[in-house]
């Protein structure tokens, strides 16, 4: 379970997108309990994953693209500690149809540009992309706390992490919804 939970290539997925990414691999009875114990216990986690349930408002349904990366959402991380190469914040991209993100350190202040908060009129907020943020720097504490301070060298593990892990909405890992299967990571080295 060690090897699911807290590794670079899996950085501590809750108990839900543990299970659904073992059952694929493993089964032992009472599994789905022995994993919801398991990420309970972890000290990590328990320490990174901090509830940020808001009221929910009223929502009202985007329209599913046709096809991949036909509509993406994109976003800022901004006010990170900067890194040794200079950036201080991470632009996501997300697919709206895969879920697919992507993470780029990028640094907005040197670069002269200067980001502007204002939304365009649209009767929705971009949930979506609010929520891959907020994974994304569950991941990033999570590597700041086992490999040390520098959040840029984290991201490409947080990137690979969060596009392999379950996505409930569309019922597979992003990276599947993307590409048609399921991504070959350490877990699965002894089926080859």
């Amino acid at each position: 379970m060690t090897e699911a939970h807290c590794t670079k290539y899996s950085i501590h997925p809750g108990s839900t997108k543990m299970y659904q990414d073992l059952k694929k691999l493993f089964w032992w009875r009472r599994m789905k309990r022995d994993i919801a114990e398991f990420v309970a216990k972890c000290d990590t986690c328990n320490r990174i994953k901090v509830e940020k349930q808001r009221p929910a408002g009223l929502m009202k349904p985007l329209e599913i693209p046709m096809c991949k990366w036909e509509k993406i959402t994109m976003d800022f991380i901004v006010g990170l500690p900067r890194t040794p190469k200079g950036n201080d914040s991470i632009w996501v991209i997300v697919d709206r149809l895969t879920k697919t993100a992507h993470f780029i350190p990028s640094l907005h202040k040197a670069m002269g540009t200067k980001l502007d908060y204002k939304i365009a009129y649209h009767p929705q907020t971009d949930g979506q992309t609010e929520r891959v943020n907020q994974l994304l720097e569950d991941l990033l504490r999570a590597c700041m706390l086992t490999y040390g301070p520098n959040w840029e060298d984290s991201l490409p593990y947080a990137e690979f992490s969060y596009n392999n892990s379950y996505q409930a909405s569309i019922e597979m890992s992003p990276f599947q919804a993307l590409y048609g299967r399921q991504c070959r990571t350490p877990l699965m080295w002894e089926e080859a």
